[in-house]
């Protein structure tokens, strides 16, 4: 049976040496790749259990694997790891349970293979020991709900119609969210709550974009939806711009988002709650939208909500959504313009004591002025927060040509 492995390692040639000497004996070998330095740091509560062995590879003069190798062993239940040092070969050293060590200026290929066969047949030892505990299956308990192959870590939110948890995926082999539907839905009447949360589902698993969040897995349980999705240890856009923001940065960002809403559009769907709060950020840089929950179909009887409805975040709604009139992609870019003014100025274009005397602002007040070293963004930002979306621009691919007109004059 072929392996999964994790495999830890700094260095691009590292992990390659790995993945060759994996391939040749196990072609059929799943190995998920961990960059130190560049991947978010793996979440103190990670058991690794979806893994038959943790592989860390690391040479002189870095001692991060070594620590990181220390700290994965004083984790409770974490999967055997299989440490490889391509350097000179130290004294012989005491053995540690849960580790196998090879050191050498090369790697040796039969030893290698060896050693995660070991760590393998000592991990479904484990495992079994684990599951003849009676307590076992409360690992998969999320408050009341069971959900097996989710090892809930802490419950971390909770909205209007979800509880929010971090936990441990054994498919995803990493740490996801996982939202768990309040409701239970009734056969006998569609419930508008429980169509939306389907939908966020549906939206994002069929489109495979770079800044939309990856949805690992769907299913019920316990009479419960569950959805479990990408988890961004690094926050999200609201919390970066607590801190200060260059231009250059915000129009970066600005164009993941335009981005992402050019796919979303692309088939025939709104976000209709692009805010600060659902835009999450990898330690890489990128951004990605979440929260699809708001999101309709642009398509004829696929409204969920009703077209004179009013949902939304009244900071960043545009004047026909905060007026309960119809929408379309443009009011998407409205609100993209007013994350990109509060980026550029550090402050929202239009604030106020009620939310309706925000939703009036925008219908009604001019656009506050913009700083003068920002003047070469102003034409931008008055064409996304026009008040009439024939003002505007047109779509979210119109606005990429701008920002690539925009970054090659800068």
């Amino acid at each position: 049976m072929s392996p999964r492995l994790l495999l830890i390692a700094e260095r691009a040639e590292f992990r390659r040496l790995v993945r060759l000497h994996v391939e040749i004996e196990w072609p059929d070998a799943l190995i998920v790749e961990h960059r130190v330095g560049l991947d978010a740091p793996l979440d103190p509560q990670f058991a690794a259990a979806a893994f038959d062995a943790v592989v860390v590879v690391g040479a002189p003069p870095s001692s991060v694997e070594e620590a990181l190798v220390a700290e994965f062993l004083s984790r409770p239940e974490f999967a055997p790891v299989v440490l490889v040092l391509l350097q000179d070969a130290p004294p012989a050293q005491r053995k540690v349970p849960g580790l196998r060590r090879l050191v050498g200026r090369k790697l040796d290929r039969g030893l290698f293979i060896q050693a995660i066969e070991d760590a393998s047949h000592e991990h479904r030892q484990m495992l079994a020991m684990l599951r003849s505990n009676p307590n076992f299956e409360k690992r998969y308990l999320f408050g009341s709900i069971m959900i097996r192959g989710h090892r809930c870590i802490r419950q971390v939110g909770s909205g209007g119609m979800c509880k929010i948890y971090l936990a441990e995926s054994e498919r995803a082999g990493t740490v996801v969210v996982l939202k768990v539907f309040n409701q239970v839905p009734d056969v006998s009447e569609r419930l508008v709550g429980f169509d939306r949360f389907l939908q966020e589902y549906e939206i994002v698993a069929g489109l495979q974009h770079e800044n939309i969040v990856r949805i690992h897995d769907l299913g019920v349980a316990d009479d419960h939806a569950y959805i479990a999705m990408e988890h961004f240890p690094a926050g999200d856009l609201r919390q970066r711009m607590k801190m200060p923001m260059s231009p250059d940065t915000a129009l970066h960002f600005l164009e993941q988002m335009a981005s992402a809403l050019d796919a979303i559009h692309g088939v025939g769907v709104l976000h209709r709650d692009l805010k600060p709060a659902n835009v999450m950020l990898r330690p890489d840089g990128s951004l990605c939208l979440i929260d699809f929950g708001l999101a309709k179909a642009n398509e004829p009887g696929a409204d969920l909500t009703g077209t004179r409805e009013i949902f939304g975040t009244p900071y960043y709604m545009s004047p026909e959504q905060g007026h309960a009139e119809l929408i379309d992609a443009r009011s998407d870019l409205y609100s993209l313009g007013v994350v990109f003014y509060e980026m550029l100025m550090g402050r929202k274009p239009y604030t106020g004591s009620t939310a309706m005397e925000v939703i009036y602002k925008h219908k009604r007040a001019e656009l506050p002025e913009v700083a003068p070293q920002l003047a070469s963004y102003e034409g931008m930002l008055r064409r996304l927060l026009a008040k009439s979306p024939a003002d505007r621009f047109q779509s979210a691919r119109e606005l990429l040509d701008a920002i690539a007109m925009l970054k090659a004059r800068a």
